[in-house]
């Protein structure tokens, strides 16, 4: 069974991620985002450190390559320390979190599928001797989102590799990325048997980033639409290979390689949708102490909301721990995952939205509660949105174990 005791190695993890959120994003928060940028030299220092938004920078037995026997490995906790460190991200600000250098949304495929070589290639370049560098993961497009079986970027099979031709859009550091894992669909006929992945490097010839977008919320990360016009990508950039494509049991590979980003991805962004909300509650709680009138009708209405609030928090702070505990044990969690991102996103814009209504012109004027508010929003939407994981929770419900997600 899980446990809600955060071990010895997990609270040093916890402390030292929310000492860095505090004293090296909080400062620097409201300027990156009114720039609309994080500073270059300021992601250069943390490269040094080797913060990373990823599961696998916190996890030091995650390599599937390793010889060792499994009575030999310690337990795995990668997910469990990701989402750990994700929530103190989050609670630092979450548009830094989403741009500090590492292979961000594209690292989980590449980790699952890919072959010895390409992890080597394509994993190693995110050292912290050399200049910071991201990855970045190409799934939605203008008419498939929610729907992934809809994609229509082609991939047309030729001599040594494909030809990728169709659009991308709200890539998460899709201009900067060194390289981009890009799904694309060689048979639009068959569906999701027709899907493949591709690590298409920047610099790549009918490669390019048509625009940057304006954004409610997160205006400090990079959220890039990529176009594909006659793109050669060769065959060794063919996530996992040709022969990891034939329709299994398990569904086709392309598809499933999506899904299972999503089962490792959805429990980090559910830990950093739950940081917002501590975020706006702590800042919230500590006004309400020091300014609300003890006695007074106010003072007891905010007791009370507060209150639901820390139980809100909590609850999806454990829904998140155990969707990570069971990846970690290798255990199939992609309806908890459905639940946690479903729960800590809903959870995330209603603590905001009552935390300016507490607050008032305070909360205008701190700007910090009210840029939370923004930044909350997406995190109901990305990673498939909250109606997507209703439909995912309820196939679970109602098939639990012919279930295809």
């Amino acid at each position: 069974m899980v446990s809600f005791k955060l071990s010895s190695h997990q609270n040093q993890v916890k402390e030292l991620v929310h000492w860095f959120a505090e004293n090296e994003m909080r400062p620097i928060s409201l300027l990156a985002e009114k720039n609309k940028e994080v500073p270059l030299n300021w992601l250069e220092k943390v490269n040094q450190i080797g913060i990373q938004l990823s599961t696998a920078s916190f996890d030091e037995n995650t390599d599937s390559t390793s010889k060792k026997s499994t009575s030999d490995r310690k337990e795995r906790q990668g997910n469990r320390l990701g989402v750990i460190a994700s929530e103190e991200l989050g609670w630092g600000d979450a548009a830094i979190a989403l741009t500090l250098p590492g292979p961000g949304l594209g690292g989980p495929p590449i980790q699952a599928s890919g072959t010895p070589e390409q992890k080597q290639r394509f994993l190693s370049i995110f050292s912290r001797d050399e200049e910071p560098r991201w990855g970045a993961y190409a799934l939605t497009e203008p008419d498939a989102g929610s729907d992934v079986s809809g994609i229509q970027t082609t991939a047309t099979k030729v001599d040594g590799g494909y030809i990728l031709n169709g659009q991308k859009i709200f890539i998460t550091n899709g201009k900067r990325a060194s390289w981009v894992v890009v799904f694309a669909t060689v048979d639009r006929s068959i569906g999701r048997a027709g899907h493949r992945a591709f690590v298409v490097e920047r610099g790549t010839q009918g490669f390019s980033c048509s625009r940057l977008a304006e954004k409610m919320g997160l205006r400090a990360s990079e959220t890039a639409e990529l176009v594909f016009e006659d793109c050669f990508v060769p065959d060794e950039n063919l996530l996992g290979g040709e022969e990891n494509y034939q329709v299994k049991e398990t569904g086709p590979a392309g598809f499933r390689v999506a899904m299972k980003t999503f089962d490792n991805t959805r429990p980090i962004i559910a830990a950093m949708a739950t940081g917002i909300a501590r975020a706006a509650y702590e800042y919230t709680l500590d006004i309400v102490k020091t300014e609300f009138p003890k006695h007074g009708r106010s003072y007891q209405t905010a007791s009370e909301v507060l209150a639901e609030m820390s139980q809100d928090i909590l609850a999806s702070r454990i829904l998140t721990w155990e969707a990570a505990w069971k990846a970690d044990i290798g255990q199939p969690n992609a309806k908890e995952a459905a639940v946690c991102k479903a729960f800590s996103g809903k959870i995330s814009l209603e603590t905001t939205s009552k935390c300016l209504e507490l607050l008032g012109a305070r909360g205008i004027e701190s700007n910090l509660v009210e840029k939370l508010f923004r930044d909350s929003k997406i995190f109901d939407i990305f990673e498939g949105t909250n109606q997507v994981q209703q439909l995912i929770i309820a196939r679970h419900l109602f098939d639990p174990y012919g279930v295809r997600v």
